[in-house]
């Protein structure tokens, strides 16, 4: 059995990728930015394959994606996460038309044609309000993990609106609220609301036809799902992998290319 690899190199995370030649995902690893992206990216993919516990000598390609998919060096081609995300949600949820991907510092919004390709995306690339990393500023004025986020603000009962769409101050509005004696949960749903309320402004500039999947470390927020499914009125595709989906997109076309099966991607 021979190997292919997606590293996906983001602004806060790199993910890694490990499928064999029929596509299963047989390794992944996922690592929190360090000084270097060319170190993260090299360490993500030597987790991967220890996660599947082979050698590197089995790997016979590997792409690279994401903010920083050129310090990939050790791969053999780079692809735009736009048309990896799209290619690893499809391969997820075959009859995705709609993907939805909320990073560490971007949103996008990307519409699928019935083939799989891209037919058209946004993305909020220039400011990191209704990002994670709007989610991260609550985090640190809250003095609570990203992961407790989304369960707490799921038990507001009375939300406060956040006013500022700007992550630098969206921190010091959060703590004026709470000196307020406004509830941390009113508080977060609010943040919640605010992310939620930006993405699907995205979203629509493209259109939102069902399926839609999210994909992207916030997908495992589920206040944050619950919003998005509310406000667009359809249910989302959320996946165990969605967190890899970039990286699992750039496994793919890796595959394509070391065994000849389809055309060449867009590469930027």
């Amino acid at each position: 059995m021979k190997y292919v690899g997606g590293v996906d190199v983001g602004s806060t995370q790199t993910k890694a990728v490990i499928i064999d030649e029929t596509g299963k995902v047989v390794g992944r690893a996922l690592l929190d930015m360090e000084t270097s992206m060319v170190t993260v990216a090299e360490d993500a993919f030597k987790a991967a394959l220890e996660n599947a516990g082979i050698e590197q000598s089995k790997v016979v390609r590997i792409a690279g994606t994401g903010y920083g998919r050129y310090n990939v060096k050790f791969g053999h081609e780079q692809v735009t996460e736009i048309t990896c995300h799209a290619r690893g949600a499809v391969s997820l949820f075959p009859n995705t038309r709609t993907v939805i991907d909320i990073g560490g510092q971007d949103t996008k919004a990307i519409a699928v044609k019935p083939d799989g390709q891209v037919d058209d995306f946004t993305m909020n690339d220039k400011c990191a309000a209704g990002t994670g990393r709007f989610l991260g500023a609550a985090s640190y004025a809250l003095e609570l993990p990203l992961s407790e986020l989304g369960t707490l603000a799921l038990r507001s009962q009375n939300p406060v609106r956040i006013t500022t769409t700007c992550t630098v101050f969206a921190e010091s509005e959060i703590i004026s609220h709470l000196a307020k004696g406004i509830l941390p949960e009113d508080v977060l749903m609010g943040v919640h609301q605010a992310i939620t309320a930006r993405c699907v402004s995205l979203a629509r500039r493209v259109g939102i036809n069902p399926e839609v999947t999210f994909t992207g470390g916030v997908s495992r927020n589920q206040a944050m799902v619950k919003l998005i499914e509310e406000a667009i009125g359809t249910k989302l595709n959320v996946s165990p992998e969605a967190h890899f989906c970039g990286a699992l997109g750039a496994a793919l076309f890796a595959r394509d290319h070391a065994f000849g099966l389809t055309a060449e991607p867009a590469l930027a």
